[in-house]
C-alpha cells in the first residue's frame, strides 16, 4: 500500500491544537491517551472513521494525516472518507471482493464508467482522481509511465 497514517504529522496536529493525547482520544470518543499514543509511535492506525473524527477534531482534512507516496492511492481516498473496505463497496455498489482487488491493484481491466463514477461519487472525489488513485493502488506503479 502506498498510504499510511503518518504517525509524526497526527503528533504534530495535536500539538499544534495544544491538546494532550488523552483530551484528543476523549474529542474523537476512544479509550485513553494510550490509544493515541500508539497511533504517534506507529505501533497501530486509527481506523478510518477514527481517522476523519481526529481530522475534524484537529481542523485538518483526514489526507493530511496520511503518509500518502506520490499521491493518493485508493487506501487513501478511502480513509480520507472515513469508510472501512466493507463500507467503501457498499457505497460504490460493488462487491468487497472487487473492490479489494482494486485497493490491492489486482484489477485486470478498468472499472466501468458506471462503476467508476460510483467510485468516485462515494469517496467524494472527481472521476479523474479516482481512476489515478485506481493506477497509483496497483504495485507496479510507476509515475513516469
Amino acid at each position: 500500500m502506498g498510504s499510511r497514517v503518518d504517525p509524526a504529522a497526527l503528533r504534530a496536529a495535536r500539538e499544534d491544537a495544544g491538546l494532550t493525547q488523552h483530551q484528543l482520544a476523549r474529542l474523537i470518543g476512544v479509550a485513553g491517551g494510550e490509544r493515541v499514543s500508539r497511533w504517534e509511535l506507529g505501533l497501530s492506525e486509527p481506523r478510518p472513521d477514527a481517522l476523519v473524527r481526529l481530522a475534524r477534531v484537529l481542523h485538518i482534512r483526514p489526507l493530511d494525516l496520511l503518509d500518502v507516496e506520490a499521491g493518493a492511492d485508493l487506501r487513501a481516498l478511502r480513509f480520507a472518507a472515513g469508510f472501512s473496505a466493507d463500507e467503501a463497496a457498499v457505497a460504490a455498489h460493488v462487491s468487497k471482493r472487487t473492490y479489494v482487488r482494486w485497493e490491492t491493484g489486482q484489477w485486470k481491466h478498468q472499472p466501468s464508467p458506471a462503476q467508476l463514477k460510483a467510485l468516485a461519487t462515494a469517496l467524494r472525489v472527481r472521476q479523474g482522481v479516482a481512476l489515478l488513485a485506481l493506477d497509483r493502488s496497483r504495485p507496479d506503479y510507476s509515475p513516469d509511465a
